[in-house]
Protein backbone atom coordinates (compact mmCIF):
# COMPACT_ATOMS: atom_id res chain seq x y z
CA UNK A 1 0.00 0.00 0.00
CA UNK A 2 2.62 2.44 -0.01
CA UNK A 3 4.08 1.83 -3.73
CA UNK A 4 3.84 5.72 -5.25
CA UNK A 5 3.47 4.31 -8.61
CA UNK A 6 0.39 3.09 -9.82
CA UNK A 7 0.97 -0.42 -12.07
CA UNK A 8 -1.46 -0.61 -15.40
CA UNK A 9 -3.62 -3.22 -16.17
CA UNK A 10 -2.39 -5.35 -19.24
CA UNK A 11 -4.96 -6.00 -21.60
CA UNK A 12 -4.31 -8.05 -24.42
CA UNK A 13 -7.54 -8.33 -27.44
CA UNK A 14 -8.66 -5.52 -25.76
CA UNK A 15 -12.00 -5.22 -27.78
CA UNK A 16 -13.02 -8.26 -26.55
CA UNK A 17 -12.33 -7.67 -22.76
CA UNK A 18 -15.31 -7.17 -21.51
CA UNK A 19 -16.98 -10.09 -23.44
CA UNK A 20 -14.38 -12.35 -21.71
CA UNK A 21 -15.40 -10.20 -17.91
CA UNK A 22 -18.57 -10.41 -18.39
CA UNK A 23 -18.39 -14.86 -17.18
CA UNK A 24 -16.53 -13.83 -14.22
CA UNK A 25 -16.67 -12.66 -10.79
CA UNK A 26 -12.87 -12.40 -9.06
CA UNK A 27 -12.32 -10.90 -5.26
CA UNK A 28 -10.75 -10.64 -2.02
CA UNK A 29 -13.18 -12.10 0.29
CA UNK A 30 -14.18 -10.29 3.83
CA UNK A 31 -11.73 -12.76 5.99
CA UNK A 32 -8.87 -11.80 3.43
CA UNK A 33 -10.07 -8.12 3.08
CA UNK A 34 -10.18 -8.42 6.85
CA UNK A 35 -6.54 -9.58 7.84
CA UNK A 36 -4.81 -7.79 5.15
CA UNK A 37 -6.28 -4.06 5.32
CA UNK A 38 -8.13 -4.46 8.84
CA UNK A 39 -11.58 -3.42 6.67
CA UNK A 40 -14.76 -5.27 7.19
CA UNK A 41 -15.47 -5.16 3.43
CA UNK A 42 -14.90 -7.70 0.44
CA UNK A 43 -12.57 -6.06 -2.23
CA UNK A 44 -13.74 -6.64 -6.38
CA UNK A 45 -11.32 -7.01 -9.05
CA UNK A 46 -14.50 -7.99 -11.19
CA UNK A 47 -17.97 -7.71 -10.12
CA UNK A 48 -20.62 -9.39 -13.00
CA UNK A 49 -18.46 -8.66 -15.86
CA UNK A 50 -17.44 -4.45 -14.30
CA UNK A 51 -13.60 -4.40 -13.86
CA UNK A 52 -12.79 -2.53 -10.62
CA UNK A 53 -9.33 -0.35 -12.49
CA UNK A 54 -8.67 0.99 -9.04
CA UNK A 55 -8.63 -2.00 -7.00
CA UNK A 56 -5.81 -3.27 -10.08
CA UNK A 57 -3.75 -0.27 -9.57
CA UNK A 58 -3.43 -0.58 -5.66
CA UNK A 59 -0.08 -2.34 -4.95
CA UNK A 60 -0.92 -4.06 -1.50
CA UNK A 61 2.25 -4.88 1.00
CA UNK A 62 1.95 -8.09 2.64
CA UNK A 63 3.87 -8.22 6.19
CA UNK A 64 6.57 -10.45 6.69
CA UNK A 65 3.90 -12.61 9.02
CA UNK A 66 1.81 -12.95 6.13
CA UNK A 67 2.90 -16.31 3.72
CA UNK A 68 -0.26 -16.95 1.66
CA UNK A 69 -2.90 -14.63 -0.62
CA UNK A 70 -6.18 -16.27 -0.74
CA UNK A 71 -8.24 -15.21 -3.94
CA UNK A 72 -12.13 -15.72 -4.75
CA UNK A 73 -13.79 -16.07 -8.12
CA UNK A 74 -16.64 -18.16 -9.93
CA UNK A 75 -17.34 -18.48 -13.28
CA UNK A 76 -20.63 -16.87 -14.32
CA UNK A 77 -21.24 -18.70 -17.60
CA UNK A 78 -24.79 -20.34 -17.80
CA UNK A 79 -23.85 -24.32 -18.06
CA UNK A 80 -21.27 -26.19 -18.77
CA UNK A 81 -20.86 -26.59 -22.48
CA UNK A 82 -17.19 -26.66 -23.80
CA UNK A 83 -17.74 -23.64 -25.45
CA UNK A 84 -18.59 -21.37 -22.34
CA UNK A 85 -16.05 -22.53 -20.37
CA UNK A 86 -13.81 -19.88 -19.03
CA UNK A 87 -10.21 -20.80 -19.21
CA UNK A 88 -7.51 -19.25 -16.90
CA UNK A 89 -3.34 -19.60 -16.91
CA UNK A 90 -1.70 -18.74 -13.60
CA UNK A 91 1.69 -17.39 -13.43
CA UNK A 92 3.58 -15.53 -10.74
CA UNK A 93 6.84 -13.05 -11.12
CA UNK A 94 9.03 -12.33 -8.30
CA UNK A 95 11.62 -9.59 -8.42
CA UNK A 96 14.14 -10.90 -5.88
CA UNK A 97 14.02 -14.76 -5.73
CA UNK A 98 16.63 -14.94 -3.15
CA UNK A 99 14.33 -13.60 -0.45
CA UNK A 100 11.42 -15.33 -1.84
CA UNK A 101 11.66 -18.52 -3.84
CA UNK A 102 9.23 -18.58 -6.82
CA UNK A 103 5.27 -18.81 -4.89
CA UNK A 104 3.48 -22.06 -5.34
CA UNK A 105 -0.74 -22.48 -5.59
CA UNK A 106 -2.92 -24.79 -4.35
CA UNK A 107 -4.82 -25.04 -7.99
CA UNK A 108 -2.99 -26.11 -11.16
CA UNK A 109 -1.38 -22.88 -13.11
CA UNK A 110 -3.71 -23.93 -15.98
CA UNK A 111 -7.60 -25.09 -15.85
CA UNK A 112 -11.11 -24.19 -16.34
CA UNK A 113 -12.47 -21.14 -13.67
CA UNK A 114 -14.81 -23.01 -11.70
CA UNK A 115 -19.32 -22.01 -11.87
CA UNK A 116 -19.24 -22.55 -7.94
CA UNK A 117 -17.77 -19.61 -5.38
CA UNK A 118 -14.28 -20.97 -4.62
CA UNK A 119 -10.81 -19.56 -2.89
CA UNK A 120 -7.63 -20.19 -4.13
CA UNK A 121 -4.14 -20.02 -2.65
CA UNK A 122 -1.14 -18.09 -3.38
CA UNK A 123 1.80 -19.53 -1.24
CA UNK A 124 4.51 -16.90 -0.41
CA UNK A 125 7.18 -18.18 2.29
CA UNK A 126 10.25 -16.22 2.39
CA UNK A 127 13.56 -17.51 2.57
CA UNK A 128 14.45 -16.24 5.89
CA UNK A 129 18.21 -15.93 4.15
CA UNK A 130 17.86 -12.49 3.02
CA UNK A 131 15.59 -9.17 3.77
CA UNK A 132 14.13 -7.05 1.53
CA UNK A 133 10.67 -5.66 -0.35
CA UNK A 134 10.05 -8.35 -2.83
CA UNK A 135 7.66 -6.78 -5.87
CA UNK A 136 5.19 -9.33 -7.08
CA UNK A 137 3.62 -9.90 -10.24
CA UNK A 138 0.28 -12.41 -10.31
CA UNK A 139 -0.61 -12.85 -13.89
CA UNK A 140 -3.94 -14.08 -14.83
CA UNK A 141 -4.92 -15.18 -18.30
CA UNK A 142 -8.37 -15.34 -18.81
CA UNK A 143 -9.71 -17.11 -22.15
CA UNK A 144 -13.09 -17.25 -23.65
CA UNK A 145 -12.18 -18.29 -27.32
CA UNK A 146 -8.35 -18.41 -28.48
CA UNK A 147 -8.85 -14.84 -30.46
CA UNK A 148 -9.90 -13.79 -26.71
CA UNK A 149 -7.69 -13.60 -24.17
CA UNK A 150 -7.23 -10.55 -21.52
CA UNK A 151 -3.84 -10.42 -18.70
CA UNK A 152 -4.81 -9.37 -15.69
CA UNK A 153 -2.11 -8.47 -13.27
CA UNK A 154 -2.67 -7.99 -9.47
CA UNK A 155 0.68 -6.56 -8.06
CA UNK A 156 1.97 -7.02 -4.54
CA UNK A 157 4.74 -6.04 -2.55
CA UNK A 158 5.92 -8.99 0.34
CA UNK A 159 8.34 -7.73 3.03
CA UNK A 160 10.92 -10.50 3.75
CA UNK A 161 13.30 -10.56 7.03
CA UNK A 162 15.96 -12.18 7.89
CA UNK A 163 16.13 -15.01 10.20
CA UNK A 164 17.78 -13.88 13.68
CA UNK A 165 21.21 -15.11 13.67
CA UNK A 166 20.05 -16.55 17.65
CA UNK A 167 17.29 -18.29 16.69
CA UNK A 168 17.57 -21.88 17.91
CA UNK A 169 16.54 -25.13 15.06
CA UNK A 170 15.75 -27.78 17.25
CA UNK A 171 16.17 -31.27 15.19
CA UNK A 172 14.04 -34.16 15.66
CA UNK A 173 17.61 -36.36 16.88
CA UNK A 174 18.18 -33.80 19.31
CA UNK A 175 14.44 -34.62 21.41
CA UNK A 176 15.53 -36.52 24.45
CA UNK A 177 14.35 -39.67 24.67
CA UNK A 178 11.42 -39.70 26.92
CA UNK A 179 9.75 -37.01 24.46
CA UNK A 180 7.46 -39.99 22.89
CA UNK A 181 4.22 -39.26 22.08
CA UNK A 182 2.59 -40.63 25.08
CA UNK A 183 4.70 -38.91 27.27
CA UNK A 184 4.01 -35.71 25.41
CA UNK A 185 0.34 -36.47 25.45
CA UNK A 186 0.38 -36.91 29.28
CA UNK A 187 2.20 -33.51 30.23
CA UNK A 188 -0.45 -32.34 27.84
CA UNK A 189 -3.43 -33.41 29.86
CA UNK A 190 -1.37 -32.59 32.77
CA UNK A 191 -0.74 -28.69 31.73
CA UNK A 192 -4.44 -28.52 30.70
CA UNK A 193 -5.77 -29.29 33.77
CA UNK A 194 -3.14 -27.33 36.04
CA UNK A 195 -4.27 -24.41 34.28
CA UNK A 196 -8.24 -25.08 34.52
CA UNK A 197 -7.02 -25.12 38.17
CA UNK A 198 -5.36 -21.69 37.83
CA UNK A 199 -8.26 -20.06 36.10
CA UNK A 200 -11.16 -21.55 38.65
CA UNK A 201 -9.01 -20.09 41.37
CA UNK A 202 -8.53 -17.02 39.89
CA UNK A 203 -12.57 -16.43 38.98
CA UNK A 204 -13.53 -17.73 42.84
CA UNK A 205 -11.33 -15.38 44.61
CA UNK A 206 -12.82 -12.22 42.22
CA UNK A 207 -16.34 -13.71 42.94
CA UNK A 208 -15.39 -13.29 46.47
CA UNK A 209 -13.89 -9.89 46.16
CA UNK A 210 -16.73 -8.60 43.79
CA UNK A 211 -19.32 -9.92 46.92
CA UNK A 212 -17.42 -8.46 49.39
CA UNK A 213 -17.50 -5.08 47.56
CA UNK A 214 -21.08 -5.24 46.79
CA UNK A 215 -22.07 -6.25 50.24
CA UNK A 216 -20.29 -3.48 51.58
CA UNK A 217 -21.49 -0.62 49.33
CA UNK A 218 -25.17 -1.82 50.34
CA UNK A 219 -24.39 -1.21 53.62
CA UNK A 220 -23.18 2.11 53.33
CA UNK A 221 -20.15 1.45 54.93
CA UNK A 222 -16.87 1.45 53.59
CA UNK A 223 -15.28 4.10 50.60
CA UNK A 224 -17.61 3.77 47.09
CA UNK A 225 -16.13 3.88 43.69
CA UNK A 226 -17.29 6.17 40.76
CA UNK A 227 -16.06 5.73 37.45
CA UNK A 228 -14.41 9.17 35.98
CA UNK A 229 -14.79 10.01 32.39
CA UNK A 230 -11.91 9.35 30.23
CA UNK A 231 -12.47 12.74 27.78
CA UNK A 232 -13.34 14.71 30.95
CA UNK A 233 -10.21 13.96 32.97
CA UNK A 234 -8.11 14.91 30.10
CA UNK A 235 -6.35 18.43 30.01
CA UNK A 236 -8.43 20.83 28.18
CA UNK A 237 -5.02 21.31 25.90
CA UNK A 238 -4.38 17.37 25.47
CA UNK A 239 -8.09 16.24 24.28
CA UNK A 240 -7.49 12.47 23.10
CA UNK A 241 -10.38 11.29 21.11
CA UNK A 242 -10.87 7.76 20.59
CA UNK A 243 -9.00 5.88 18.07
CA UNK A 244 -9.66 4.50 14.88
CA UNK A 245 -10.34 1.53 16.50
CA UNK A 246 -13.25 2.32 18.46
CA UNK A 247 -15.03 2.95 15.08
CA UNK A 248 -14.33 -0.83 14.24
CA UNK A 249 -16.66 -1.83 17.11
CA UNK A 250 -19.54 0.43 16.30
CA UNK A 251 -22.74 -1.21 14.63
CA UNK A 252 -23.10 0.40 12.11
CA UNK A 253 -23.66 4.17 12.24
CA UNK A 254 -26.94 3.40 14.41
CA UNK A 255 -25.10 5.58 17.31
CA UNK A 256 -26.12 3.88 20.60
CA UNK A 257 -23.31 5.53 22.82
CA UNK A 258 -23.15 9.46 24.74
CA UNK A 259 -21.01 10.14 21.81
CA UNK A 260 -22.73 8.55 19.02
CA UNK A 261 -25.96 10.53 20.69
CA UNK A 262 -23.88 13.81 20.25
CA UNK A 263 -23.17 12.94 16.75
CA UNK A 264 -26.67 11.77 16.18
CA UNK A 265 -27.48 15.77 17.27
CA UNK A 266 -25.36 17.43 14.51
CA UNK A 267 -26.43 15.51 12.46
CA UNK A 268 -29.97 15.86 12.09
CA UNK A 269 -29.50 20.16 13.02
CA UNK A 270 -27.50 20.17 9.58
CA UNK A 271 -29.39 17.56 7.57
CA UNK A 272 -30.94 18.12 4.51
CA UNK A 273 -33.33 15.85 2.10
CA UNK A 274 -31.68 13.95 -0.38
CA UNK A 275 -33.94 15.37 -3.11
CA UNK A 276 -32.10 18.39 -2.34
CA UNK A 277 -29.10 17.64 -3.66
CA UNK A 278 -27.88 16.91 -7.55
CA UNK A 279 -24.36 15.20 -8.24
CA UNK A 280 -22.90 16.29 -11.21
CA UNK A 281 -19.11 14.85 -11.95
CA UNK A 282 -16.87 12.77 -9.77
CA UNK A 283 -13.75 14.63 -8.56
CA UNK A 284 -12.00 11.52 -6.54
CA UNK A 285 -12.80 7.89 -6.49
CA UNK A 286 -11.33 5.05 -4.47
CA UNK A 287 -12.37 1.20 -3.71
CA UNK A 288 -15.16 2.62 -1.07
CA UNK A 289 -15.51 6.15 -1.65
CA UNK A 290 -16.21 8.71 -4.21
CA UNK A 291 -15.83 12.49 -3.79
CA UNK A 292 -18.27 14.61 -6.84
CA UNK A 293 -18.67 17.88 -7.57
CA UNK A 294 -22.45 18.67 -6.79
CA UNK A 295 -24.86 21.03 -6.03
CA UNK A 296 -28.03 21.72 -3.24
CA UNK A 297 -30.91 23.79 -2.86
CA UNK A 298 -31.08 26.66 -0.18
CA UNK A 299 -34.05 27.13 1.98
CA UNK A 300 -34.49 29.98 -0.31
CA UNK A 301 -34.37 28.06 -3.26
CA UNK A 302 -31.07 29.12 -4.44
CA UNK A 303 -28.76 26.93 -5.82
CA UNK A 304 -25.52 26.15 -4.26
CA UNK A 305 -22.22 24.42 -5.57
CA UNK A 306 -20.60 22.02 -3.11
CA UNK A 307 -18.38 19.35 -3.20
CA UNK A 308 -20.28 15.55 -1.39
CA UNK A 309 -18.34 12.93 -0.26
CA UNK A 310 -19.72 9.21 0.00
CA UNK A 311 -19.44 6.15 -0.43
CA UNK A 312 -20.20 2.94 -2.55
CA UNK A 313 -23.47 0.95 -2.37
CA UNK A 314 -21.07 -2.00 -1.82
CA UNK A 315 -19.26 0.15 1.11
CA UNK A 316 -19.83 -1.63 4.77
CA UNK A 317 -21.95 -0.30 7.48
CA UNK A 318 -18.35 0.38 9.20
CA UNK A 319 -17.34 2.23 6.81
CA UNK A 320 -20.05 4.43 6.57
CA UNK A 321 -19.89 4.99 10.24
CA UNK A 322 -15.76 6.26 10.09
CA UNK A 323 -17.38 8.65 7.19
CA UNK A 324 -19.86 10.43 9.32
CA UNK A 325 -17.26 10.47 12.32
CA UNK A 326 -14.52 11.94 10.48
CA UNK A 327 -16.47 14.24 8.43
CA UNK A 328 -18.47 15.57 11.58
CA UNK A 329 -15.44 16.13 13.04
CA UNK A 330 -14.97 19.65 12.05
CA UNK A 331 -18.92 20.40 12.96
CA UNK A 332 -19.35 24.46 13.45
CA UNK A 333 -15.94 25.79 12.87
CA UNK A 334 -15.66 29.05 11.25
CA UNK A 335 -12.58 29.89 10.32
CA UNK A 336 -11.46 30.96 6.44
CA UNK A 337 -8.48 28.32 6.48
CA UNK A 338 -10.67 25.77 7.49
CA UNK A 339 -13.39 23.64 5.64
CA UNK A 340 -16.14 22.70 7.35
CA UNK A 341 -19.06 20.44 7.01
CA UNK A 342 -22.36 22.40 5.61
CA UNK A 343 -25.16 19.95 5.28
CA UNK A 344 -25.44 15.76 5.36
CA UNK A 345 -28.25 13.60 4.18
CA UNK A 346 -28.97 10.18 5.58
CA UNK A 347 -31.40 8.59 4.55
CA UNK A 348 -32.53 4.38 5.37
CA UNK A 349 -30.92 2.10 2.55
CA UNK A 350 -28.77 4.74 1.17
CA UNK A 351 -25.19 6.10 1.68
CA UNK A 352 -24.66 9.23 3.06
CA UNK A 353 -23.99 12.29 1.49
CA UNK A 354 -21.71 14.95 2.99
CA UNK A 355 -21.84 18.31 1.94
CA UNK A 356 -19.05 20.65 1.97
CA UNK A 357 -19.21 24.51 0.68
CA UNK A 358 -16.63 24.60 -2.58
CA UNK A 359 -14.97 27.55 -4.95
CA UNK A 360 -12.69 25.88 -7.21
CA UNK A 361 -10.63 24.00 -4.27
CA UNK A 362 -8.63 21.03 -5.31
CA UNK A 363 -7.23 18.64 -3.16
CA UNK A 364 -3.72 19.96 -2.12
CA UNK A 365 -1.89 16.68 -2.53
CA UNK A 366 -2.88 16.33 -5.49
CA UNK A 367 -2.02 20.01 -6.70
CA UNK A 368 1.42 19.32 -5.43
CA UNK A 369 1.76 16.47 -7.86
CA UNK A 370 0.60 18.43 -10.48
CA UNK A 371 3.42 20.77 -9.94
CA UNK A 372 6.34 18.22 -10.66
CA UNK A 373 5.18 17.46 -14.09
CA UNK A 374 7.11 17.99 -17.15
CA UNK A 375 8.06 21.21 -18.61
CA UNK A 376 6.17 21.04 -21.19
CA UNK A 377 2.91 20.49 -19.01
CA UNK A 378 3.27 22.28 -15.62
CA UNK A 379 0.86 23.59 -13.63
CA UNK A 380 1.97 25.36 -11.57
CA UNK A 381 5.82 26.98 -10.02
CA UNK A 382 6.10 27.08 -6.31
CA UNK A 383 8.36 29.45 -4.90
CA UNK A 384 9.43 29.42 -1.71
CA UNK A 385 7.51 32.81 -0.60
CA UNK A 386 4.61 31.18 -1.76
CA UNK A 387 5.23 27.58 0.34
CA UNK A 388 5.61 29.89 3.54
CA UNK A 389 2.51 31.53 3.15
CA UNK A 390 0.99 28.41 2.44
CA UNK A 391 2.69 26.83 5.33
CA UNK A 392 1.14 29.79 7.59
CA UNK A 393 -2.44 29.50 6.15
CA UNK A 394 -2.26 26.42 7.52
CA UNK A 395 -0.80 27.06 10.92
CA UNK A 396 -3.90 29.55 11.38
CA UNK A 397 -6.24 26.78 10.91
CA UNK A 398 -4.02 24.31 13.60
CA UNK A 399 -4.24 27.44 16.24
CA UNK A 400 -7.98 27.94 15.69
CA UNK A 401 -8.54 24.19 15.89
CA UNK A 402 -6.46 23.84 19.46
CA UNK A 403 -8.10 27.14 20.84
CA UNK A 404 -11.19 25.23 20.47
CA UNK A 405 -9.35 22.42 22.04
CA UNK A 406 -9.60 20.03 18.96
CA UNK A 407 -6.79 18.15 17.36
CA UNK A 408 -6.87 17.06 14.17
CA UNK A 409 -4.75 13.86 14.28
CA UNK A 410 -4.22 13.62 10.52
CA UNK A 411 -2.72 16.85 9.36
CA UNK A 412 -1.13 15.94 5.99
CA UNK A 413 -1.06 17.79 2.34
CA UNK A 414 -3.91 14.77 1.44
CA UNK A 415 -6.17 16.66 3.95
CA UNK A 416 -6.52 20.29 2.80
CA UNK A 417 -7.83 21.86 0.13
CA UNK A 418 -6.38 24.91 -2.36
CA UNK A 419 -7.56 27.41 -4.40
CA UNK A 420 -6.06 28.53 -7.74
CA UNK A 421 -5.27 31.57 -5.44
CA UNK A 422 -3.35 29.66 -3.16
CA UNK A 423 -5.14 30.19 -0.32
CA UNK A 424 -5.55 26.80 2.09
CA UNK A 425 -8.13 24.97 3.71
CA UNK A 426 -7.90 21.94 6.31
CA UNK A 427 -10.51 19.59 5.95
CA UNK A 428 -11.35 16.71 7.94
CA UNK A 429 -9.69 13.30 7.04
CA UNK A 430 -13.09 11.26 5.52
CA UNK A 431 -12.32 8.93 2.68
CA UNK A 432 -8.62 9.45 3.06
CA UNK A 433 -7.45 5.66 3.76
CA UNK A 434 -9.40 5.34 0.69
CA UNK A 435 -8.61 7.71 -1.30
CA UNK A 436 -4.98 7.52 -0.66
CA UNK A 437 -4.39 4.34 0.95
CA UNK A 438 -0.14 4.61 0.03
CA UNK A 439 -0.42 7.00 3.36
CA UNK A 440 -2.00 4.55 5.13
CA UNK A 441 -0.62 1.69 6.97
CA UNK A 442 -1.97 -1.19 9.31
CA UNK A 443 1.06 -2.68 11.74
CA UNK A 444 -1.12 -5.73 12.68
CA UNK A 445 -3.57 -3.95 14.77
CA UNK A 446 -6.51 -3.49 12.58
CA UNK A 447 -5.73 0.29 12.27
CA UNK A 448 -4.61 1.94 9.22
CA UNK A 449 -2.86 5.04 10.26
CA UNK A 450 -1.08 7.64 8.89
CA UNK A 451 2.14 6.05 10.17
CA UNK A 452 4.99 8.04 8.24
CA UNK A 453 3.08 11.08 9.42
CA UNK A 454 2.57 10.53 13.12
CA UNK A 455 4.77 11.80 15.80
CA UNK A 456 6.56 9.26 18.06
CA UNK A 457 4.18 8.75 20.95
CA UNK A 458 1.39 9.09 18.49
CA UNK A 459 3.03 5.82 16.97
CA UNK A 460 3.86 3.78 19.63
CA UNK A 461 1.27 4.96 22.67
CA UNK A 462 -1.39 5.87 20.38
CA UNK A 463 -1.47 8.87 22.81
CA UNK A 464 -2.32 12.61 20.78
CA UNK A 465 -1.40 16.25 21.37
CA UNK A 466 -1.03 19.83 20.44
CA UNK A 467 2.34 18.78 19.92
CA UNK A 468 1.78 15.40 17.36
CA UNK A 469 -0.15 17.79 15.46
CA UNK A 470 3.28 20.01 15.57
CA UNK A 471 5.29 16.93 14.09
CA UNK A 472 2.40 16.11 11.71
CA UNK A 473 2.85 20.11 10.33
CA UNK A 474 6.25 19.59 10.11
CA UNK A 475 6.11 15.99 7.34
CA UNK A 476 3.49 18.86 5.79
CA UNK A 477 5.97 21.58 5.55
CA UNK A 478 8.48 18.64 3.66
CA UNK A 479 6.05 17.56 1.42
CA UNK A 480 5.07 21.54 0.21
CA UNK A 481 8.55 21.85 -0.04
CA UNK A 482 8.96 18.60 -2.21
CA UNK A 483 5.62 19.09 -4.20
CA UNK A 484 3.92 16.16 -2.29
CA UNK A 485 6.75 13.51 -1.91
CA UNK A 486 6.37 10.21 -0.22
CA UNK A 487 8.15 10.47 3.47
CA UNK A 488 10.61 7.97 4.13
CA UNK A 489 9.82 6.15 1.01
CA UNK A 490 12.76 3.93 1.32
CA UNK A 491 11.54 2.89 4.87
CA UNK A 492 9.12 0.02 5.83
CA UNK A 493 6.63 0.82 8.04
CA UNK A 494 6.76 -1.78 10.33
CA UNK A 495 10.71 -0.39 11.06
CA UNK A 496 9.78 3.59 11.22
CA UNK A 497 9.21 3.36 14.97
CA UNK A 498 12.95 2.09 15.29
CA UNK A 499 14.35 4.86 12.48
CA UNK A 500 12.67 7.32 14.52
CA UNK A 501 13.59 6.43 17.87
CA UNK A 502 17.45 6.21 16.19
CA UNK A 503 16.81 9.48 15.68
CA UNK A 504 16.13 9.28 11.84
CA UNK A 505 14.76 12.04 9.70
CA UNK A 506 13.61 13.00 6.71
CA UNK A 507 16.25 14.44 4.62
CA UNK A 508 16.27 18.39 3.80
CA UNK A 509 14.83 19.06 0.33
CA UNK A 510 16.64 20.46 -2.94
CA UNK A 511 16.14 23.67 -3.13
CA UNK A 512 14.94 24.08 0.57
CA UNK A 513 16.46 27.18 2.51
CA UNK A 514 18.13 26.09 5.74
CA UNK A 515 15.75 28.53 8.12
CA UNK A 516 12.70 26.62 6.50
CA UNK A 517 14.40 23.13 7.22
CA UNK A 518 15.04 24.15 10.62
CA UNK A 519 12.03 25.31 11.04
CA UNK A 520 10.87 21.09 10.00
CA UNK A 521 13.59 19.92 11.92
CA UNK A 522 12.31 21.66 15.14
CA UNK A 523 9.04 20.27 15.03
CA UNK A 524 10.48 16.38 15.06
CA UNK A 525 11.90 16.65 18.39
CA UNK A 526 11.99 13.82 20.26
CA UNK A 527 10.47 14.59 22.64
CA UNK A 528 6.65 16.59 22.92
CA UNK A 529 7.95 19.53 24.67
CA UNK A 530 10.54 20.63 23.07
CA UNK A 531 8.42 20.97 20.10
CA UNK A 532 7.51 24.49 19.38
CA UNK A 533 3.85 25.45 19.21
CA UNK A 534 1.53 26.30 16.56
CA UNK A 535 2.00 30.39 17.65
CA UNK A 536 6.05 29.98 17.87
CA UNK A 537 5.86 28.54 14.06
CA UNK A 538 3.45 31.59 13.05
CA UNK A 539 6.16 34.12 14.61
CA UNK A 540 9.06 32.61 13.27
CA UNK A 541 8.05 31.66 9.68
CA UNK A 542 6.17 35.37 9.21
CA UNK A 543 9.42 36.56 10.35
CA UNK A 544 11.16 34.42 8.02
CA UNK A 545 8.21 35.01 4.60
CA UNK A 546 9.07 39.15 5.31
CA UNK A 547 12.73 38.79 4.67
CA UNK A 548 11.61 37.21 1.43
CA UNK A 549 9.47 39.70 0.44
CA UNK A 550 12.20 42.24 0.67
CA UNK A 551 13.54 40.58 -2.05
CA UNK A 552 10.96 40.50 -4.60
Amino acid sequence: MKSCTLNNIILLSTAYFCAVSGYLNLYLSLPEVQRLFGLHAELFYIRKGVINNYAFKYVVTIPSNIDSLYFTWESLTPGQAVSKLVHYELKVETSNSDALPLPTFNISNVGVIPNTVQTFQISLPCSGVVEGEVDIAIKLNVTLTSENVTTLIFRRKKICLELEKLTTYISKDSLPHFANSANIFYIAVCCAVLLIFILAFVVTLYYCKDNKIRRTTENGSGPTTTTTTFLAALPRNSLNASSYGSFRRMPSYSLIDERCKDLQDKITELTIQRCRVRLSSVIHEGTFGKIYHGSYTTEDGNEETVIVKTVADHASDVQISLLLQEGMSMYALNHKHILSILRVTVEEHMAPFLLYPYKNYTNLKLFLQKCKVSSEGVHHTLTTQEVVDMALQIIQAMQYLHKKHLLHKDLAARNCMVDDKLNVLVADNALSRDLFPSDYHCLGDNENRPVKWLAIESLLQKTFSPSSDVWSFGVLLWELTTLAQQPYIEIDPFEIAAYLKDGYRLAQPINCPDELFAVMAYCWAMSAEERPTFTQLHVCLQEFYTQLTRYV
